[in-house]
Protein backbone atom coordinates (compact mmCIF):
# COMPACT_ATOMS: atom_id res chain seq x y z
CA UNK A 1 0.00 0.00 0.00
CA UNK A 2 1.44 3.58 -0.70
CA UNK A 3 1.32 6.27 1.49
CA UNK A 4 -0.24 8.27 -1.31
CA UNK A 5 -3.30 5.54 -1.07
CA UNK A 6 -6.98 5.83 0.65
CA UNK A 7 -7.09 5.08 4.30
CA UNK A 8 -10.09 2.56 5.16
CA UNK A 9 -11.66 5.96 6.60
CA UNK A 10 -11.24 8.11 3.57
CA UNK A 11 -12.79 5.18 1.63
CA UNK A 12 -15.73 4.18 3.46
CA UNK A 13 -16.88 7.97 3.46
CA UNK A 14 -16.35 7.97 -0.91
CA UNK A 15 -17.43 4.79 -1.81
CA UNK A 16 -21.24 5.56 -1.12
CA UNK A 17 -21.02 8.79 -3.15
CA UNK A 18 -19.48 7.45 -6.56
CA UNK A 19 -21.55 6.72 -9.33
CA UNK A 20 -23.46 2.83 -9.01
CA UNK A 21 -23.45 1.07 -12.34
CA UNK A 22 -26.23 -1.42 -12.24
CA UNK A 23 -26.06 -3.06 -15.40
CA UNK A 24 -23.48 -3.94 -18.02
CA UNK A 25 -19.54 -4.87 -16.96
CA UNK A 26 -18.93 -4.54 -13.81
CA UNK A 27 -16.55 -1.64 -13.14
CA UNK A 28 -12.98 -1.67 -12.60
CA UNK A 29 -12.09 -1.77 -8.66
CA UNK A 30 -13.01 2.23 -8.02
CA UNK A 31 -10.31 2.30 -4.84
CA UNK A 32 -8.10 0.81 -7.29
CA UNK A 33 -8.49 3.53 -9.92
CA UNK A 34 -8.88 6.51 -6.94
CA UNK A 35 -5.44 5.48 -5.72
CA UNK A 36 -4.23 5.36 -8.87
CA UNK A 37 -5.21 8.73 -9.86
CA UNK A 38 -3.86 10.02 -6.53
CA UNK A 39 -0.60 8.77 -6.80
CA UNK A 40 -0.07 10.52 -9.85
CA UNK A 41 -1.60 14.01 -8.29
CA UNK A 42 0.50 13.74 -5.11
CA UNK A 43 4.11 12.60 -6.95
CA UNK A 44 3.42 14.68 -10.33
CA UNK A 45 4.19 11.82 -12.59
CA UNK A 46 3.21 11.70 -16.23
CA UNK A 47 0.25 9.19 -16.77
CA UNK A 48 2.31 7.00 -18.21
CA UNK A 49 4.56 6.14 -15.04
CA UNK A 50 1.77 4.95 -13.31
CA UNK A 51 2.80 1.67 -10.82
CA UNK A 52 1.45 -1.37 -12.77
CA UNK A 53 -0.39 -2.11 -8.77
CA UNK A 54 -2.95 0.57 -9.95
CA UNK A 55 -3.86 -1.19 -13.63
CA UNK A 56 -3.76 0.42 -16.99
CA UNK A 57 -3.00 4.31 -17.03
CA UNK A 58 -5.26 4.13 -19.51
CA UNK A 59 -8.46 2.99 -17.34
CA UNK A 60 -7.10 6.38 -14.34
CA UNK A 61 -6.88 8.74 -16.81
CA UNK A 62 -10.07 8.11 -18.87
CA UNK A 63 -11.99 7.80 -15.22
CA UNK A 64 -10.19 10.96 -14.46
CA UNK A 65 -12.04 12.65 -17.19
CA UNK A 66 -15.15 11.17 -17.94
CA UNK A 67 -16.48 11.84 -14.74
CA UNK A 68 -15.00 14.70 -14.44
CA UNK A 69 -17.24 15.80 -17.29
CA UNK A 70 -20.09 13.92 -15.39
CA UNK A 71 -19.61 16.41 -13.05
CA UNK A 72 -18.64 12.96 -10.47
CA UNK A 73 -15.65 15.17 -8.70
CA UNK A 74 -17.87 18.54 -8.09
CA UNK A 75 -20.80 16.28 -6.53
CA UNK A 76 -18.53 14.17 -4.23
CA UNK A 77 -16.82 17.58 -3.35
CA UNK A 78 -20.46 19.38 -2.73
CA UNK A 79 -21.54 16.15 -0.37
CA UNK A 80 -18.30 16.00 1.35
CA UNK A 81 -18.03 20.10 1.80
CA UNK A 82 -21.86 20.39 3.31
CA UNK A 83 -21.11 20.86 6.99
CA UNK A 84 -18.45 23.48 6.21
CA UNK A 85 -18.53 26.60 8.82
CA UNK A 86 -19.77 29.14 7.33
CA UNK A 87 -20.05 31.95 9.47
CA UNK A 88 -16.25 32.73 8.99
CA UNK A 89 -14.93 32.78 5.37
CA UNK A 90 -12.04 33.60 4.04
CA UNK A 91 -10.75 34.13 0.53
CA UNK A 92 -7.86 34.78 -1.46
CA UNK A 93 -5.59 33.52 -4.88
CA UNK A 94 -2.58 32.00 -5.51
CA UNK A 95 -0.09 32.07 -8.51
CA UNK A 96 0.78 28.54 -10.18
CA UNK A 97 3.44 28.14 -12.64
CA UNK A 98 2.46 26.30 -15.98
CA UNK A 99 4.78 23.91 -17.13
CA UNK A 100 5.33 23.60 -21.19
CA UNK A 101 2.89 20.61 -20.87
CA UNK A 102 0.08 22.50 -20.08
CA UNK A 103 0.82 25.27 -22.38
CA UNK A 104 0.22 23.10 -26.03
CA UNK A 105 -3.35 23.16 -25.61
CA UNK A 106 -5.14 23.99 -28.96
CA UNK A 107 -5.86 27.78 -29.32
CA UNK A 108 -9.97 28.35 -29.78
CA UNK A 109 -13.18 29.58 -27.95
CA UNK A 110 -12.21 27.47 -24.82
CA UNK A 111 -10.51 29.48 -21.85
CA UNK A 112 -7.34 27.45 -21.09
CA UNK A 113 -6.79 29.77 -17.80
CA UNK A 114 -3.53 30.76 -18.97
CA UNK A 115 -2.13 34.05 -18.99
CA UNK A 116 1.09 36.01 -18.54
CA UNK A 117 2.55 37.38 -15.24
CA UNK A 118 5.54 37.82 -13.18
CA UNK A 119 6.79 34.32 -12.93
CA UNK A 120 5.50 33.53 -17.02
CA UNK A 121 3.20 31.78 -17.84
CA UNK A 122 0.32 31.12 -14.79
CA UNK A 123 -2.46 30.09 -13.73
CA UNK A 124 -4.33 31.53 -10.51
CA UNK A 125 -6.44 29.52 -8.17
CA UNK A 126 -8.97 31.80 -6.40
CA UNK A 127 -10.14 29.92 -2.62
CA UNK A 128 -12.77 30.08 -0.46
CA UNK A 129 -12.15 27.99 2.89
CA UNK A 130 -13.88 28.04 5.91
CA UNK A 131 -13.56 29.15 9.63
CA UNK A 132 -11.05 25.57 9.41
CA UNK A 133 -9.40 26.32 6.23
CA UNK A 134 -11.16 24.18 4.48
CA UNK A 135 -12.28 24.67 0.91
CA UNK A 136 -15.24 25.97 0.09
CA UNK A 137 -15.27 27.24 -3.07
CA UNK A 138 -12.33 26.97 -6.38
CA UNK A 139 -12.05 28.03 -9.31
CA UNK A 140 -9.28 29.46 -11.96
CA UNK A 141 -8.46 32.30 -13.60
CA UNK A 142 -5.76 33.52 -16.07
CA UNK A 143 -2.32 34.00 -13.77
CA UNK A 144 -2.71 37.89 -14.73
CA UNK A 145 -6.18 38.44 -14.03
CA UNK A 146 -6.66 40.67 -10.69
CA UNK A 147 -7.57 38.71 -7.23
CA UNK A 148 -10.66 40.42 -7.00
CA UNK A 149 -12.06 39.31 -10.31
CA UNK A 150 -13.95 36.36 -9.46
CA UNK A 151 -14.97 37.51 -5.47
CA UNK A 152 -18.28 38.18 -6.58
CA UNK A 153 -18.87 34.78 -7.64
CA UNK A 154 -16.76 33.14 -4.82
CA UNK A 155 -19.51 34.51 -1.97
CA UNK A 156 -22.58 34.02 -3.56
CA UNK A 157 -23.36 31.96 -0.95
CA UNK A 158 -22.16 34.05 1.86
CA UNK A 159 -24.61 33.19 5.20
CA UNK A 160 -26.38 36.07 6.55
CA UNK A 161 -23.98 37.09 9.87
CA UNK A 162 -20.90 35.60 8.31
CA UNK A 163 -17.42 37.42 8.54
CA UNK A 164 -15.21 37.66 5.26
CA UNK A 165 -11.48 37.65 5.59
CA UNK A 166 -9.25 38.60 2.75
CA UNK A 167 -6.26 40.73 2.28
CA UNK A 168 -5.87 44.42 0.87
CA UNK A 169 -6.16 43.29 -2.54
CA UNK A 170 -9.67 42.86 -1.76
CA UNK A 171 -10.36 46.25 -0.73
CA UNK A 172 -13.13 47.04 -2.98
CA UNK A 173 -16.37 49.20 -2.34
CA UNK A 174 -18.29 47.00 -4.91
CA UNK A 175 -16.90 43.87 -2.92
CA UNK A 176 -17.93 45.32 0.88
CA UNK A 177 -21.14 46.33 -0.93
CA UNK A 178 -21.91 42.89 -1.84
CA UNK A 179 -20.80 41.01 1.32
CA UNK A 180 -23.17 44.47 2.89
CA UNK A 181 -26.17 43.10 0.77
CA UNK A 182 -25.88 39.50 2.30
CA UNK A 183 -26.14 41.10 5.49
CA UNK A 184 -22.71 40.05 6.48
CA UNK A 185 -19.26 41.99 7.71
CA UNK A 186 -15.98 42.13 5.53
CA UNK A 187 -13.19 42.53 7.49
CA UNK A 188 -10.45 43.95 4.69
CA UNK A 189 -7.49 46.11 5.75
CA UNK A 190 -7.70 49.08 3.84
CA UNK A 191 -5.43 50.03 0.83
CA UNK A 192 -3.36 53.17 1.66
CA UNK A 193 -4.87 55.26 -0.45
CA UNK A 194 -8.32 54.63 1.01
CA UNK A 195 -9.66 58.24 1.94
CA UNK A 196 -12.91 57.10 3.84
CA UNK A 197 -12.47 55.47 7.40
CA UNK A 198 -13.71 52.00 7.36
CA UNK A 199 -14.64 49.43 10.03
CA UNK A 200 -11.55 47.25 10.85
CA UNK A 201 -10.05 44.55 13.36
CA UNK A 202 -6.66 43.36 13.39
CA UNK A 203 -7.37 40.97 15.90
CA UNK A 204 -10.17 38.83 13.99
CA UNK A 205 -7.84 39.52 10.75
CA UNK A 206 -5.27 37.28 11.80
CA UNK A 207 -7.18 34.20 11.14
CA UNK A 208 -6.88 34.75 7.77
CA UNK A 209 -3.32 32.82 7.76
CA UNK A 210 -6.00 29.36 7.50
CA UNK A 211 -6.31 29.98 3.84
CA UNK A 212 -2.96 30.16 3.22
CA UNK A 213 -2.46 26.95 4.93
CA UNK A 214 -4.70 25.27 2.43
CA UNK A 215 -2.85 26.45 -0.18
CA UNK A 216 0.23 24.78 1.28
CA UNK A 217 -1.52 21.60 2.06
CA UNK A 218 -2.79 21.33 -1.86
CA UNK A 219 0.57 22.69 -3.35
CA UNK A 220 1.95 19.15 -1.47
CA UNK A 221 0.59 17.34 -4.70
CA UNK A 222 3.10 17.94 -7.58
CA UNK A 223 0.50 18.19 -10.06
CA UNK A 224 -1.45 20.98 -8.30
CA UNK A 225 1.71 23.23 -7.20
CA UNK A 226 2.65 22.87 -11.17
CA UNK A 227 -0.27 23.04 -13.63
CA UNK A 228 0.50 20.23 -15.90
CA UNK A 229 -2.17 19.67 -17.53
CA UNK A 230 -3.74 21.21 -20.55
CA UNK A 231 -7.13 21.93 -20.17
CA UNK A 232 -8.21 24.06 -17.42
CA UNK A 233 -11.04 21.77 -16.37
CA UNK A 234 -8.76 19.19 -15.64
CA UNK A 235 -6.93 20.72 -13.63
CA UNK A 236 -9.78 22.55 -11.37
CA UNK A 237 -10.78 18.99 -11.00
CA UNK A 238 -7.58 17.55 -9.68
CA UNK A 239 -7.42 20.51 -7.75
CA UNK A 240 -11.26 19.72 -6.18
CA UNK A 241 -9.69 16.01 -5.87
CA UNK A 242 -6.88 17.35 -3.36
CA UNK A 243 -9.61 19.63 -2.04
CA UNK A 244 -11.70 16.54 -1.03
CA UNK A 245 -8.64 14.83 0.61
CA UNK A 246 -7.72 17.53 2.89
CA UNK A 247 -11.34 17.80 4.26
CA UNK A 248 -11.16 13.80 4.62
CA UNK A 249 -7.64 14.24 6.87
CA UNK A 250 -9.85 16.83 8.81
CA UNK A 251 -12.49 14.58 9.42
CA UNK A 252 -10.47 11.49 10.06
CA UNK A 253 -8.33 13.22 12.55
CA UNK A 254 -11.07 14.77 14.56
CA UNK A 255 -13.15 11.25 14.53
Amino acid sequence: MSRYDLTDFEWRVIEPLLSNKPRGVPRVDDRRVLNGIFWVLRSGAPWRDLPERYGPRTTCYNRFVRWRRAGVWDRLMEAITKSHNGKVQMIDTSIVRVHQQGATGKKGDRDHCLGRSRGGLTTKIHALVDAKGRPIKLTLTAGEKSDIASAPDMIADLPEGAMLLADKGYDANALRMAVKERKAWANIPPKTNRRDPICFSPYLYKARNLVERFFNKAKQFRRIATRYEKLAENYLAALKLVAIRIWLRDYESTS
